[in-house]
């Protein structure tokens, strides 16, 4: 095929999408979207034939790399048999995702609501706590992103909602971040009394533990900036929410199924959340699935009660065997314990990053959930772009990603956050071809730092 028919082919692919599609988080006019054709492993490849590592796994999501074929056989298989029944009926590989769920999940999980992604999972956990605590507030972070529909928009605190602020679900309450490496109470990690969680418990007497349903709380924080909670944080929460009779919520949309090195991110904290709301990973993004994991208790309650909650689609049979073979996929590969062994790796890697750019104020990682965090001086902190930049407080990062991708990487950059966090399937090789890129960008931003 000549350069001239791949060209008007992609130009044909962007004019289609730009004439006739919306795109999300964005003003619709000036957008260049990449042109992807197919894609294999660790890679994109546009109709150019131009390859793209992919070092957020889309978003996040693509924990088992593309073009994985062994689920294209799984989804072929199912549709052969049945593409759709309703929810009230059963499929063999609904059972059996279920199943397998009970068996990956922390002790005393056993029963799931599918849904069809991250905030329909948020959406039903906030009505599932209130229906069954009889209580009506929830308790969420400022930094925290837990979906796009108005329940999940509220419960974060992502400034995305912001134009839709009027319209927010009423009765959440949100609370500072443990953030360490800029805390809100100017402590250092090492000596601090955990005014992150003082404060919370303070939230909690002032609003009335009888009006709280829940706390809501990411297994580990993904596109906020990867912020590493201290060590005891979940454990502390978890004490006040037992304290109080608050259930806690974990979402591990984005942090479950390996992306942490473990199959959820609050194995890691050492507590058994009430609830795991959780989508991404499950399918690694093939296809649309959400799933709410919730406690034997709370799962008894409705044996004698209407649980008032349904989805047309709710454990779509041709989605479940997606992710059951995906489920297959990360035990037949060890891509969980690749992810924590690679990104033991990544760590090393980044602290003679850090040594060569002045601009690195932080780097926060747990397995394969990354975040480089950049800074015009790493004394005051002050970042290379703000929380919520404009567009002219972006200029110098929106150079650092047109770097990137001039240079074939696609990954997240958000603010002053670049994220690394690649398909589990990814190799030392390719980590270092991708930090080699992410290096030569950065230094870019180097020519920024304040003296």
């Amino acid at each position: 095929m000549s350069n001239t028919i791949v060209d008007s082919e992609t130009r044909q692919v962007i004019e289609d999408n730009l004439d006739y599609t919306l795109f999300s988080w964005s003003a619709q006019k000036n957008i260049n979207p990449i042109a992807v054709k197919y894609g294999e492993g660790v890679y994109l490849y546009d109709y150019d034939g131009k390859q793209y590592l992919d070092f957020s796994s889309g978003l996040m999501n693509v924990n088992i790399g593309h073009g994985n074929q062994r689920v294209t056989d799984a989804v072929r298989k199912q549709m052969q048999e049945i593409s759709y029944v309703t929810p009230g009926c059963v499929t063999k590989v609904r059972g059996e995702l279920g199943k397998k769920l009970a068996e990956i999940a922390p002790l005393g999980l056993s029963k799931t609501l599918f849904t069809t992604g991250g905030a329909e999972a948020i959406e039903n956990a906030i009505k599932l706590a209130r229906q069954y605590t009889g209580k009506h507030k929830i308790i969420a972070r400022y930094r925290a992103f837990h979906g796009a529909s108005y329940g999940a928009m509220t419960a974060g605190g992502d400034p995305r909602k912001l134009p839709s602020d009027a319209q927010q679900i009423p009765n959440v309450i949100h609370v500072e971040d443990p953030y360490c490496y800029r805390c809100p109470w100017g402590k250092e990690i090492t000596s601090c009394s955990r005014e992150c969680v003082s404060h919370i418990e303070r939230v909690i007497a002032f609003e009335g533990p009888g009006n709280i349903a829940a706390i809501l709380m990411e297994g580990e924080s993904g596109s906020s900036g990867c912020i590493k909670y201290p060590p005891d944080y979940l454990k502390k929460i978890k004490a006040l929410c037992d304290k109080n009779n608050i259930l806690l919520i974990v979402d591990e949309v984005m942090s479950g199924f390996g992306r942490t090195g473990k199959w959820f991110a609050c194995d890691y904290h050492g507590i058994v959340p009430d609830m795991i709301t959780t989508a991404k990973g499950i399918t690694a993004g093939y296809l649309p699935l959400g799933a709410l994991i919730v406690s034997d208790r709370i799962a008894a309650h409705f044996d004698d009660k209407i649980l008032w909650l349904g989805l047309t689609y709710s454990a779509h049979p041709v989605c479940c065997a997606a992710a059951l073979e995906v489920l297959k996929i990360y035990e037949d590969d060890n891509l969980i314990e690749r992810a924590a062994s690679v990104g033991g790796y990544i760590e090393h890697k980044m602290e003679l990053l850090k040594k060569k750019h002045p601009s690195i104020g932080d780097f926060r990682n747990t397995g394969l959930l990354g975040c480089i965090e950049l800074v015009k001086n790493r004394q005051t902190k002050e970042p290379m772009a703000p929380f919520n930049a404009n567009a002219e407080q972006m200029a110098v990062m929106n150079k650092v990603a047109a770097k990137l991708r001039e240079l074939g990487m696609y990954t997240f950059v958000r603010w002053n956050y670049i994220f690394v966090a690649p398909p589990l399937c990814i190799t030392e090789e390719e980590i270092d071809k991708g930090l080699g890129m992410i290096s030569e960008a950065i230094a870019i931003a180097d020519n920024f730092v304040l003296a």
